[in-house]
């Protein structure tokens, strides 16, 4: 098939010269001039138009002086026939004299700040969409499909247009994205029309970016990058671990060792999951540290390569700091900025506060527990010490009264519980403070006695209930520790964790793999994303040093150093807090020795502590694990009875009658709560006598005894267990 229009235009003066080279050198140069200029600067149409006109005349003038010369006729002849040939030179100086250079192929090329450019747009938008054209054959996209109030805007690294596309009255426009895209040689996604519904069918507003700037880099993953910038790709977005942050460094020595703050617009940050941050910066867990500041809105953030509490801090340099200050706190570790980590074992005008530990073997457990009697010694704070685990105690001599041993701890809990007994049948409406000292009932491996598979699972069980709902206010505290935060260890009793969170402070410490995550049926809230298991035993380096037989650090004839291991590294969450990275303070020596060979403090002169050996054997509930024994008298006239007299064994030897035994070898006030509390329904004292098997005038006295206490109401004549 035959050249195009469009190349026949463009190669025609050269073509044209060529074919002059046999009649005339001088005419074959302006042509071949002509055409070389035409293809170099890629002239438009009307350019070539007149290029071709131009390169006729030229031919044909150059012709003809040829032969006048060649037949001897006057050389003035030839001279005159040149102004035919100057004439169409100066004719096609005048028609592209206003010419633009041609728009170029792509948006990048295109000559930024050109007053021309606008000049150059309208005429590609005549030449092939509107008209009127000269160019023969060519369909136009819409003939009068004019682009009206052009406005350009170019800058160094954009050039756009916006106009309007017009019509007369009565005409819609139908030019599409794709034929504008076609003119200007654009991808379509460069050109946004306005939607036809929302203005007149004869104008339509169009914007053309005929050169976008170049997008952002995107942050791939795993690239090296700064720290604002990870923030923003993997941890502000909607699915990150903070949404909506941004992140200002306080702080920077490296990637991987960086403070700053995380803050949130006039929003609240609130709990922050630390396993999706740490999967976001593509971090160990261990590796970061949060810390809540004083403003919702903001959280300090710290990600580390080597530790900061990697080398700990001595316990035997702070020994002053060790009592409980003023408001009810005591120093148990140092927190990941430095800070001093405090929790509460007291608040003074309200009672005692409880601890929750929770800590695998060689975690630190035990020397945190060790801290803690150390501090209520000092603080002059009573200790009754249920140590399941023999022996593992270094304190255990601070300890008012230490049950060491299974059987022993379990005499331990029902002291602690008799001695709140004792202490409601005392202070009926408490008036802070108390005359008696505050008392600390810690049980070390509370998992040995509340598990199903203890012996003493339902009494333990019933007891801590109890201690953990109740004591606080008659100033007995709770230190409960357990190898895992699973609720096994807690006897599957979700009272007694919630109870011990809601009343007091929690320390977790490194637990075995599979056995440490807060997350799903063991969720704290503060805690969120936290896994213990996480927590190495030792710092990162140390088991290449063992690997490769590398002894640097590891010296056998010194002591061994805080650096050897994680001992007491974990998260310590306050109530209503975030949870925090801390490290438990370095215990160097025995804290007996640190004790200044102080007695340990005794518990007030009481019923309960001066019948403690009988209470210690005394169980307190039957062997379903119900009926708790619920006043002191009862439980002392089941002491004064002997170990053996079982609370069922009265029930099974003396069958209920109307004549049946006393109320206080029948425990008669546990059974009429738990009659109360499972009916649901309100019920007159011949009733209760009745279910009960015993006679009203039984019944009615421990009604009323109740009723002063507030376990049960009274209206018109029909009882209910009180809310």
């Amino acid at each position: 098939m035959g050249p195009t229009r469009a190349q026949f235009i463009q190669y025609a003066p050269a073509a044209l010269a060529l074919a002059s080279t046999t009649v005339g050198p001088w005419s074959a140069l302006i042509a071949a001039a002509a055409g070389a200029g035409a293809w170099a600067i890629n002239a438009s149409a009307p350019a070539l138009r007149s290029l071709i006109a131009c390169g006729i005349t030229a031919t044909g003038s150059g012709i003809a002086a040829h032969q006048v010369l060649a037949s001897g006729m006057d050389p003035l002849y030839a001279l005159g026939l040149a102004v035919p040939a100057g004439a169409a030179a100066l004719a096609h100086h005048r028609n592209t004299t206003g010419e633009l250079a041609a728009l170029p192929t792509t948006p990048a090329m295109a000559p930024v700040g050109q007053t021309s450019q606008a000049q150059l747009i309208t005429a590609w938008w005549a030449e092939f969409i509107s008209g009127p054209t000269q160019t023969e054959g060519r369909k136009l996209i819409q003939p009068g499909a004019n682009l009206a109030h052009l406005d350009l805007d170019a800058g160094d690294d954009h050039v756009s247009f916006t106009g309007i596309i017009t019509l007369p009255q009565g005409q819609q426009v139908r030019v599409k994205a794709a034929d504008i895209a076609s003119v200007y040689q654009i991808p379509v996604s460069q050109v946004d029309m306005g939607d036809p519904k929302h203005h007149a069918p004869n104008a339509l507003p169009v914007t053309v970016h005929l050169k976008k700037p170049s997008a952002a880099p995107q942050i791939a993953a795993g690239t090296p990058t700064t720290p604002e910038q990870l923030w923003a790709a993997h941890v502000a977005i909607p699915e990150g671990a903070m949404p909506g942050t941004t992140l200002t460094l306080t702080r920077y020595d490296g990637p991987l060792d960086w403070e700053g703050i995380a803050t949130r617009d006039r929003k609240a940050i609130g709990t922050v999951n630390i396993q999706d941050l740490a999967g976001n910066l593509d971090l160990e867990t261990i590796q970061i540290a949060l810390a809540p500041i004083d403003k919702p809105s903001q959280m300090g953030v710290r990600v580390m390569k080597e530790h900061a509490l990697m080398h700990g801090t001595m316990l035997s340099a702070v020994v002053d700091e060790l009592a409980m200050d003023a408001r009810g706190y005591i120093r148990l570790g140092t927190y990941i900025d430095a800070r001093p980590a405090l929790v509460p074992l007291a608040q003074p005008g309200s009672g005692a506060r409880h601890l929750y530990l929770v800590g695998g073997s060689r975690s630190g457990k035990s020397g945190i527990l060790e801290q803690v009697l150390l501090s209520a010694h000092r603080s002059r704070i009573g200790v009754i010490l249920a140590s399941p685990q023999a022996g593992t105690i270094a304190g255990a001599s601070l300890a008012a009264y230490c049950g060491d041993g299974l059987d022993e701890a379990m005499g331990a809990l029902r002291l602690a519980y008799a001695l709140m007994l004792d202490r409601e049948a005392r202070y009926r409406s408490p008036a802070f403070p108390f005359t008696d000292p505050l008392i600390l009932a810690v049980i070390d491996e509370a998992h040995m006695l509340l598990s199903v598979s203890s012996p003493y699972h339902a009494e333990a069980k019933a007891i801590v209930e109890q201690l953990t709902r109740r004591s606080l206010k008659r100033g007995i505290g709770v230190v409960l520790a357990t190898q895992t935060p699973l609720a096994e260890d807690l006897g599957n009793s979700t009272v007694i964790r919630s109870q011990l969170l809601i009343g007091g402070g929690a320390v977790f410490l490194r637990c075995a793999k599979g056995q440490g995550s807060l997350v799903g049926a063991n969720a704290v809230e503060g805690a969120e994303g936290i896994d213990l298991s996480r927590i190495p035993s030792s710092w990162p380096g140390q088991y290449a040093k063992v690997a490769d037989r590398d002894m640097s650090g590891l010296a056998t004839e010194s002591a061994a150093g805080p650096e050897d291991g994680t001992f007491g590294l974990g998260y310590l969450l306050t109530p209503g807090s975030q949870a925090v990275q801390f490290r438990s303070l370095h215990l160097d020596v025995p804290p007996a020795s640190l004790a200044g060979g102080q007695p340990p403090v005794t518990v007030e002169d009481c019923d309960a502590w001066r019948h403690q050996e009988a209470i210690t054997r005394t169980p307190m509930v039957d062997q379903r694990g119900k009926n708790l024994i619920g006043s002191l008298a009862d439980l002392l006239t089941a002491a004064q009875q002997g170990p053996t007299a079982r609370p069922q064994q009265s029930a099974q030897t003396h069958p209920a009658s109307p004549t049946g035994p006393s109320d206080g070898q029948e425990l008669i006030k546990p059974r009429i709560l738990e009659l109360l509390r499972d009916e649901s329904i309100p019920m007159t004292a011949e009733t209760i006598a009745r279910k009960l098997g015993t006679s009203a005038k039984h019944i009615k006295p421990r009604l009323s005894e109740l009723k002063k206490r507030d376990e049960v109401t009274n209206e018109n004549g029909l009882w209910r267990a009180a809310a």
